[in-house]
Parts: C-alpha cells; structure tokens; sequence
C-alpha cells in the first residue's frame, strides 16, 4: 500500500518479521531533524557552494524515514542498512516521495566497517543517526549485539563528527535499555561542544488520546 506520513510517502508492506516498513513513532524526530537542518541550510550565505549543504550519515537506516526527511530539508545523506532489500526499499520510498534527484547514497554495509573505513578517509559529517537493534546480521553476515558494540560505535562516531557538528541523534528498541543511558553516552559531547542532550520515549497517541509506548531516544545538538 502506498501511504502519505509526516510530509513523505511510504510503501507499506506485511513482512515476515512483522515490521511493515514504517515506525510512526519516528515522525517528531523528523521534524527535529528538519528544524536543525533547515536552520543550518538557512544560515548558509550566496557564496556558499552546493556542495556546503549539511552532510548527514544514517545507520541502521531501514526503509529510510529519517534519510528522506534530512534530504527534503537540504541536506546530503549517506544511508546505511545491511539489509538489501531495506535499503531498496528506501530507495523506493524516496521516488514515492518525489526526492530520487536529492544527494542520497545508498549502501548496503555493516554499519560498524563503513564507519571505520570513513575513519581511515578523514571523512567527517554534520550530523549522524543511529538506531541500532539488539542484534543483527551485516550483509556478509557480520554479527551485532548491541551489549558488546555499541559502546564502541559510539566512539567511532563521535569521531567522524566535524568541529562544530549540528546533532546527534541515537533511536532505541532494545529491552533493558533507558533513554538515560543512551543520552549518558552524549555527555562527552556535550562537554566538548556545548548545546543541549534531550532524552525520552518515542510513543504513538490513540485514538482516545493515551500515549502508547514504542521506543526510546536520546539526542544532542548544538542549540
């Protein structure tokens, strides 16, 4: 089915592991998203190159929610998911969405390995997004648990950060984790850049009005 959520559209499909493509839950961060990056689009001045535009990096990004909304907003995304068929998928919901012709690239990759190739480039970026599960399976069947990686993923990036980056933004679905610990982890940089850690719940609202659990969040950025 093809649905219109959050400014974008989706390709919505049963699975057999019981995802249909979309996380509602997700759509405040991409208006978060949006709001730092239009800012930064919006400071650039006339001389400014093209080329200048934010540089946003998205792991695990699946069926590529938040790489379409930081490119609707004039940023350049790399997208990473180890899945091929996720990341056909977002590839597809970016036509839907009218963005195919925006700076997006799409790769099929461990997570961890192309962050520490980008490591070895000297590449750097303005923002990066993460949402990593509890476990997983790379593209040649390379083996995440988020207990024994993530933690050092985490220091990976921070390093691919440029000196003045605008955000950090870290999703969570795993059982035992707070949005407390996960923000703890952007403490460091906090202290190094200033700005401000938001941390909290990711829900969907009912028909009634309650709120239903469906995630958890931890985000920095420079404002």
């Amino acid at each position: 089915w093809e649905i219109g959520f959050g400014g974008l559209k989706f390709w919505i499909r049963p699975t057999a592991f019981k995802h249909t493509g979309l996380f509602p839950e997700q759509m405040p961060n991409w208006d978060w998203l949006r709001e730092h990056i239009g800012s930064a689009v919006a400071s650039r001045t006339a001389a400014d190159a093209p080329e200048d535009a934010p540089e946003v990096l998205n792991l695990f990004g699946y069926t590529g929610g938040a790489t379409l909304a930081c490119a609707q907003a004039g940023a350049k995304v790399v997208h990473i998911d180890g899945s091929k068929a996720a990341v056909t998928w977002a590839r597809e919901n970016s036509e839907l969405s009218g963005l195919a012709d925006k700076p997006m690239r799409w790769i099929v990759e461990d997570a961890r390995l192309f962050v520490e190739r980008e490591l070895r480039r000297g590449r750097v970026y303005d923002g990066i997004i993460m949402d990593p599960p509890a476990f997983g399976h790379g593209p040649d069947n390379e083996l995440w648990k988020i207990e024994e990686d993530f933690l050092k993923l985490i220091d990976d990036c921070m390093k691919l950060l440029k000196p003045k980056p605008l955000f950090f933004l870290i999703n969570g679905y795993s059982a035992g984790y707070s949005s407390i610990a996960y923000g703890n982890n952007l403490l460091a940089l906090k202290e190094k850049c200033g700005g401000t850690i938001e941390t909290g719940e990711l829900t969907i609202k009912e028909s009634s009005g309650r709120l239903l659990p469906a995630g958890i969040f931890a985000r920095w950025s420079a404002k």
